[in-house]
């Protein structure tokens, strides 16, 4: 069901944009040639497409009243195919909200319905927070040069760094962070470990991912960012003060769609989501009954791509998880326990070197900066 209910998040992206494509052609308004075909790069070292002009009366109009109608900007400029395409972003995004939220209410939250309802409500926040922040992107995007993604990734990236929790449940604060990344065609490879050298709290993570759709990172070639993963994860997290050890494995899906895809405007950004289930136990040690339960995944986000082809390459995003049992954990006050907000960036700046940051805010705020060394692959 969660499967179903992400693909149905997924799929509304593309489908704006052909929708408009096709009623703009029926009309004549732009010649079959100059519209983005799906499925081609209309920006960066694929196909050149014209940037429309920065405009301060657009720009003004997409924050006053753009963040309530999210089409607003662009159709002040004269733009009316993407306008169109946000206002049924926008739309979907709403329709998916109150399809969950209002029998979440009715029901009184009930346990035997919130876990499908509950994706629904989160897809339509998705839609519409991807909406709301693509259409401040594509109102200042037109100041400068967007960045493309990278044609390639190294095979192996190493890391390593420091990070600091704020967290008035625990008295945990320092960490030693490492991690690495491997790349291979289509599977990635990743492994984590979160260490406090004082009181022994400990998260390690081990997991991976096979590409179902669109190019490898490590090699893209002419292609852009869009994509669809599968991933699979294991983690223990021990709390030796505690007494407890948090364990369990996870399945997600995750998809990324290229913006250009969407629009002109859009170019150099992407918007991600994905839907995924966990199933964890809470391991004590001393005379407490061991607690098993199941978690809700659900993450969505909009980036930037750094970079404009070279050694310097990356991105960056701005995203919301769903999850509890990370060290942010959720935002309190909200109905559901939702989960937390995160700011993170991974950039190759020059040769093999590169850095990464990462700021999480739940009912704890964690920052992270690292270190990155990367081993194979082009320069």
């Amino acid at each position: 069901m969660m499967v179903r209910l992400w693909m149905l998040a997924l799929v509304v992206l593309p489908g704006a944009v052909q929708a408009q494509v096709c009623e703009a052609q029926a009309a004549g308004e732009v010649p079959a040639q100059a519209i983005p075909v799906q499925g081609e790069p209309v920006s960066g070292w694929g196909v050149e497409t014209a940037r429309p002009r920065f405009e301060v009366l657009p720009a003004a109009v997409s924050v006053v009243p753009g963040l309530l109608l999210h089409g607003m900007g662009s159709l002040v400029a004269g733009d009316t195919r993407t306008a169109g395409r946000h206002f049924l972003l926008e739309g979907s995004g709403l329709g998916l909200l109150l399809a969950g939220g209002i029998p979440i209410a009715v029901s009184g939250a009930s346990r035997r319905v919130i876990g499908p309802l509950y994706s629904v409500t989160l897809a339509g926040v998705g839609l519409l927070s991807i909406s709301a922040l693509a259409n401040l992107y594509g109102a200042v995007s037109p100041a400068f040069p967007p960045g493309e993604v990278a044609r390639h990734l190294p095979p192996l990236e190493l890391e390593a760094g420091y990070q600091h929790v704020m967290d008035p449940a625990f008295d945990y604060r320092h960490f030693v962070s490492v991690g690495a990344l491997a790349r291979l065609d289509r599977v990635r490879l990743e492994a984590g470990v979160r260490v406090s050298p004082d009181e022994g709290n400990l998260r390690v993570r081990v997991g991976g991912a096979y590409r179902l759709m669109g190019a490898p990172e490590g090699a893209r070639g002419g292609e852009d960012g869009t994509a669809l993963d599968l991933e699979a994860a294991a983690l223990a997290h021990r709390y030796p003060s505690e007494f407890f050890t948090l364990a369990g494995g996870e399945l997600f899906l995750r998809g990324r769609y290229d913006m250009a895809r969407f629009s002109p405007r859009m170019a150099g950004s992407f918007a991600e989501m994905g839907v995924g289930f966990a199933m964890q136990g809470y391991l004590y040690t001393g005379p407490v009954d061991d607690i098993l339960f199941e978690q809700l995944l659900f993450s969505f986000g909009y980036g930037v791509y750094l970079g404009r082809g070279g050694p310097f390459r990356g991105e960056a995003m701005l995203y919301y998880d769903h999850r509890k049992d990370d060290f942010p954990g959720g935002i309190k006050g909200g109905s559901g326990v939702p989960g937390f907000l995160g700011l993170r960036g991974r950039m190759l700046l020059y040769g093999p070197w590169g850095v990464a940051a990462e700021l999480q805010a739940g009912s704890a705020v964690v920052g992270r900066v690292s270190l990155i060394y990367a081993l194979g692959g082009e320069p």
